[in-house]
């Protein structure tokens, strides 16, 4: 037994930033943002949040797949942006739904989180625990962005996707995830200092800091080999795969990622162009905007790679 995508649902907030408009209040311009990312335009949460979003994504998802909230055992947030430190996303998301039947809890993997979430998905539906669930990534990365940092603020944006999953005989084919925490100082956030009656700190606020040139080769290294593996273990090639959802992190990385397995250009859709880099949202809310375009076939063969902070990688093999 294994698990299934039976829908998908996606949800970005409504305010569109252009390269143009950061131009306007840092010392960038749209040509050096496009040739160097391919990103266009990204959407910024203003009465949004993480929750929101998620909500929103859900409730597509839920209608896509024709399942109700009731019928949820679970639900899984990848998310390093969650609103609160408690409760979780997952839990509101819950609350929202009106899932009351529904384990809920995150999962911080940054961009690769939705295929852990997947993945774990996996486990409990392959144990027999449980038969259906709904999975979430889901960022609001503006909040923790410092927007005086042109290298690095320029490459994220806000947005939550969601696919319904469940027990079936076919669905997820192979995968594997693994981390790499020793360079995990390459792309971190700082959390809240200690601050008790023993130390204090000040409450100054902290934000994203990325190494973008160790960033590179590690994407550019770890996807094709993960990828490779995947392929090998399930005995697919490459040619057999119908697309292949990458992280949306840079243009640069998923063209190199396609020359390194040489499977063709047109296997791997872009949305980077007009959502930047949404971390752990980045896969889903891909594979929705395919979804609603009717760009899945029952029977294809999709590869879906996420990698990024920790760091992190996750790849899956699944037949739609």
């Amino acid at each position: 037994m294994t698990v299934r995508i039976l829908g998908t649902g996606s949800a970005l907030p409504q305010t569109t930033v252009t390269n143009d408009d950061l131009s306007k209040i840092m010392d960038t311009s749209d040509e050096w943002i496009r040739t160097r990312t391919g990103i266009g335009t990204r959407h910024l949460a203003k009465e949004e949040t993480t929750a929101s979003l998620s909500v929103e994504a859900a409730c597509r998802a839920l209608e896509n797949s024709g399942v109700s909230a009731q019928e949820l055992d679970f639900i899984i947030v990848g998310t390093v942006t969650g609103d609160n430190i408690t409760p979780s996303c997952a839990c509101t998301v819950q609350a929202a739904l009106g899932a009351d039947r529904a384990a809920a809890f995150d999962i911080n993997a940054a961009c690769s989180g939705f295929l852990f979430a997947l993945h774990t998905a996996y486990a409990y539906i392959h144990a027999g625990i449980y038969r259906t669930g709904l999975i979430i990534g889901a960022e609001v990365l503006s909040r923790i962005m410092d927007w005086t940092d042109r290298s690095t603020c320029v490459l994220f944006g806000d947005g939550a996707g969601a696919a319904v999953v469940r027990a079936d005989e076919t669905g997820l084919l192979g995968f594997e995830q693994g981390s790499d925490g020793e360079k995990g100082v390459v792309l971190s956030c700082p959390g809240r200092p200690n601050n008790n009656p023993l130390v204090s700190n000040p409450t100054d606020l902290r934000f994203v800091h990325m190494d973008g040139q160790e960033v590179y080769k590690f994407a550019v290294t770890t996807v094709p080999a993960s990828i490779a593996r995947v392929l090998e273990k399930t005995k697919t090639a490459p040619q057999d795969v119908r697309w292949f959802v990458l992280h949306q992190a840079n243009v640069r990385i998923i063209h190199s990622v396609e020359k390194r397995l040489k499977a063709g250009e047109e296997k791997f859709p872009v949305n980077l162009d007009h959502c930047a880099n949404t971390s752990a949202a980045s896969v889903p809310i891909l594979l929705d905007e395919m979804n609603q375009k009717g760009m899945l076939s029952r029977g294809d063969k999709i590869v879906l790679s996420g990698f990024g902070a920790g760091l992190t990688w996750g790849t899956a093999l699944l037949e739609w």
